[in-house]
């Protein structure tokens, strides 16, 4: 319960490609600490062969074991699958992108930057050669050299699956810019942010919830509890 009396929505974190619900571990205990419930997903399509529709059902089932309002958090791809399962969801208050793609129907996570789609549709696309600079920047050493050592190869089917559905044309949703981004170019999440309803900016690299949880949970608790944006 918020100090007000009424029930907060839970929380449900859905991560990005190569990455499990392992990447929340400094975030949800903070979160926690402050009386949110958290629940995150491992999307199958990191590790295996899923694609966009597996990884949303995974989101859909997710969803349905939570008792009331709901708040989806999804990060760079796992804005994909989720605005996919948002669509046919009930209970979801609010979507927020991070740093994530915010497609539209008939858009895929390849069309969105020009790209054809992967020659083997089956195939998986590799742990990028240098994940630290990439998504764990400004985070602390330890911890992004521990992260990359636990990402997985990525579904290539995941990247060119276009959406169906549209989820963010019905729930409202907050795009929250990462703006030490080398990832996806702030510049990318600007432009994929005029989308939702309201914006929000971090001085973070890809990954601020392992680079700064303290503050990122600040700003989600401020999004979801509809005092912000």
């Amino acid at each position: 319960m918020s100090a007000g009396g009424t029930t907060r929505p839970a929380l449900l974190l859905v991560h990005g490609a190569w990455h499990g619900s392992w990447c929340w571990e400094r975030l949800t205990p903070v979160l926690e600490a402050d009386g949110w419930t958290t629940r995150t997903v491992d999307l199958p399509s990191a590790g295996s062969g899923a694609g966009v529709r597996d990884d949303a059902r995974v989101v859909l089932q997710a969803l349905a074991r939570i008792d009331g309002p709901v708040v989806v958090v999804a990060h760079s791809y796992g804005g994909v699958p989720t605005t996919q399962a948002v669509a046919e969801a009930a209970d979801v208050s609010h979507v927020v992108y991070l740093a994530a793609y915010q497609l539209d129907v008939g858009e895929s996570l390849l069309s969105h930057h020009g790209a054809p789609p992967p020659a083997d549709p089956g195939g998986f696309q590799a742990v990028p050669d240098h994940p630290v600079p990439m998504f764990y920047a400004d985070a602390p050493a330890a911890d992004a050299e521990a992260a990359a050592g636990r990402l997985v190869p990525q579904s290539a089917r995941s990247f060119s699956d276009t959406l169906t559905a549209a989820g963010w044309h019905t729930v409202p949703s907050t795009y929250v810019v990462c703006e030490q981004d080398q990832a996806l170019p702030p510049g990318d999440q600007e432009q994929l942010a005029v989308r939702s309803g309201s914006v929000h900016r971090i001085a973070s690299g890809h990954s601020p919830f392992l680079s700064m949880p303290g503050e990122f949970a600040r700003l989600l608790a401020k999004i979801a509890s509809g005092s912000a944006g």
